[in-house]
């Protein structure tokens, strides 16, 4: 955003921000800069890191880094080539004597590295000669109102910053906040319907015949689609099987495979209902500055169900500028005062209370304020709703062991909070509907709104144009054919050693022994047999995944598997009375003791320690990063410490040194 029609943004204040981000969160925040710019009449370019050519950094005069931190201390994906150019060691120490800067962060204290990232940019760009506005802001999902509690009074201050040798003319004023700012996009509405299917992903300087990415996904036809817990178990965990035959894909242990999620028909129907759209109807999409990319994925003309199905994300949870900017379309008094207060600063424990911890959907909040609803312009649905974003799988199949199949580990995200419904995750329960057995007439999936005039089809080549995606067959699909699903891999965040004979220690419990599945696949069937896993789940006969292939690998001398069963152990504690009578001594109550992977870690200390120590072994652990990355690096200093004889610094020293030479990988979500 670079200020609207007729306005002229101040002279001298370029303003840049660039964002890291992986769900959305840095970019929403960096938006919110550019908005409180323009307010200001201040001109502001937006962009990824990495799609900025960063060489051009020693031209610029004002930078506001935005930057989340991933996993366990990990940049954004969209900022890595920005991170590996920013630690070059040759960049001289002048660099960006010229810059002025800012760094916000935004981070989870509840991890031990949090806001890593932004801290340690912030120390980079001082060494390289930038001059901090002011100390780097530290953002924290934990606090109870989010990361705005930091934001907030951290913007304040910056805008002091950037306007002190730059105050506003006497003859303008700063914009009120109700006023809306300019939408990014124009909607122009065809009168007719497209006489072809016109559908089309507009993609410039890609190769057809690369493999799959983002801009052109494989439609990859689904196989299978199995739960693989007990019909007792708390969680529905699917196995899912795809046919890649033909796609391009190609893939090694550790790799990850994006699927493009949509919403549910329903969810779409109910959408158009209250913004008063016709799913039918199709347009056009302009940007209303030049420079301003239109959404690469999305096809020229469109229709409004397609937008609405499978790139709005009407299943999030709004941040703070949705209502920002839904006040300032509203025309409804009440609902706009309602919308002003949940946007404000003093607002921000209503908002959380409402939307945040219940986890409200776009779809609820806009169907809680029918009249401002009903009155949004079509040109803002892009400024009000944030894009789909991929969702990221490990990959749990290897090729040497299923060639032309990719199989996934899901668990399917369903919970309770005070609303009425169910919330749930939108990938994994629009992949769980996805039944391979029932045929698909023409859309992504089970889940997708059909049409008449879009899936007639009559000349080759023109159902995957019309998808925007890749066809296994270059010939027309039948009338019916299988579940389809857009998909594409990138490397992931685990590499296992090439080296023959190195041995490896994996620690995956629950899902996270996806990754580990395909690593021990792929090395059985080149012939390596060292691979020890530490498995976790709850109870051996409603979680325990692949156990039957574990046994297997086990009998042939290829894998040593240690489980733990966190709610089959029975332990002491507690005090009870015996069945005697009153008079009989107290005894020992029976109690749940739970055992995790981390306990098996500490009960095989000298196997771990010989592994690593003597015979070199790799160490990767997997699963969720709240509590358990940490308690295996625990459980690992104190191995080294008991098995190796090291004191406590040298301990760490020593996982630090695995961690630098790669000798200790995990990959962990939240």
């Amino acid at each position: 955003m670079q200020g609207s029609p007729g306005r002229t943004p101040m002279p001298n204040t370029r303003l840049l921000v660039l964002f890291g981000s992986q769900t959305g969160t840095a970019q929403d925040v960096s938006e919110r800069l550019s908005r409180e710019a323009w307010r200001r009449e201040l001109g502001c370019r937006v962009q990824a890191l990495d799609s900025y050519p960063v060489v051009n950094l020693i031209n610029e005069p004002l930078v506001i880094f935005v930057c989340a931190t991933t996993g366990q201390g990990e940049p954004p994906d969209n900022m890595k080539n920005f991170w590996r150019f920013i630690f070059r060691r040759n960049l001289p120490s002048t660099s960006l004597c010229q810059m002025d800067f800012a760094v916000l962060g935004l981070g989870d204290s509840s991890y031990a590295k949090f806001n890593f990232v932004a801290k340690k940019l912030h120390r980079r760009l001082l060494q390289l000669g930038g001059s901090a506005l002011l100390p780097v802001c530290l953002g924290d999902d934990q606090h109870e109102l989010g990361p705005d509690a930091t934001i907030d009074p951290w913007l304040h201050d910056l805008w002091e910053k950037v306007l002190g040798p730059h105050p506003l003319p006497l003859d303008l004023s700063l914009t009120p906040p109700g006023v809306p700012w300019p939408s990014k996009f124009t909607l122009k509405f065809l009168q007719e319907v497209p006489s072809t299917c016109s559908e089309e992903l507009c993609v410039t300087g890609t190769d057809p015949q690369g493999p799959p990415s983002e801009l052109q996904p494989f439609l990859a036809p689904m196989v299978t689609n199995q739960r693989v817990t007990g019909p007792s178990h708390f969680q529905d965990v699917r196995l899912i099987e795809f046919d890649i035959t033909g796609s391009g894909v190609s893939f090694v242990a550790g790799d990850v495979v994006l699927i493009q999620p949509e919403n549910t028909a329903s969810h779409v129907q109910q959408f158009c209902q209250v913004l008063g759209l016709d799913p039918d109807q199709h347009f056009t999409l302009q940007p209303r500055e030049p420079g301003v990319p239109c959404p690469a994925r999305l096809p020229q003309p469109c229709s409004i169900q397609r937008l609405v199905s499978q790139y709005l994300d009407i299943a999030s949870v709004p941040r703070r500028s949705f209502f920002e900017l839904l006040a300032c379309l509203s025309c409804h008094e009440l609902e706009r005062e309602k919308l002003l207060e949940l946007s404000s600063a003093q607002g921000q424990e209503d908002l959380c209370e409402y939307c945040t911890r219940p986890r409200r959907t776009v779809l609820e909040v806009l169907c809680d304020f029918p009249h401002t609803a009903g009155a949004i312009p079509p040109d803002y649905l892009l400024d009000l709703i944030p894009l789909i974003r991929p969702r990221a799988f490990s990959i749990a199949s290897s090729l040497l062991a299923h060639p032309s199949r990719l199989q996934i580990l899901v668990a399917v995200v369903q919970y309770q909070t005070r609303l009425k419904e169910p919330r749930r995750g939108l990938c994994s329960n629009w992949l769980a509907s996805l039944d391979p057995g029932q045929g698909d007439p023409g859309s992504l999936g089970r889940g997708a709104v059909r049409r008449a005039p879009f899936p007639r089809v009559h000349h080759s080549q023109s159902w995957a144009r019309a998808l925007g995606l890749r066809a296994a067959s270059r010939r027309l699909p039948p009338a019916i054919g299988p579940v389809r699903v857009p998909l594409w891999v990138r490397s992931g965040g685990l590499t296992f050693p090439k080296t023959p004979d190195t041995p490896v220690i994996m620690v995956g419990p629950g899902t996270g022994v996806a990754p580990f599945r395909a690593a021990i696949q792929e090395r059985v069937a080149q012939g390596e047999t060292g691979n020890v896993l530490f498995f976790g789940c709850r109870q051996r006969d409603q979680d325990f995944y692949w156990e039957a292939e574990w046994t297997e690998l086990q009998t042939r001398g290829c894998l040593t598997l240690v489980t733990a069963f966190s709610r089959e152990q029975v332990g002491v504690g507690g005090a009870g009375r015996d069945a005697g009578g009153a008079d009989s001594p107290p005894r020992p109550a029976l109690q749940e003791q739970k055992v995790y992977v981390q306990h098996r870690l500490r009960e095989l200390g000298p196997l771990v320690w010989g592994l690593l120590d003597l015979r070199g072994a790799h160490f990767y652990l997997a699963g969720n990063a709240k509590y358990m990355p940490a308690d295996v690096s625990d459980a690992l200093t104190s191995i080294f410490q008991e098995e190796g004889g090291l004191s406590g610094p040298a301990a760490a020293a020593y996982l630090a040194r695995l961690q630098r030479t790669l000798r200790f990988q995990t990959e962990t979500w939240a």
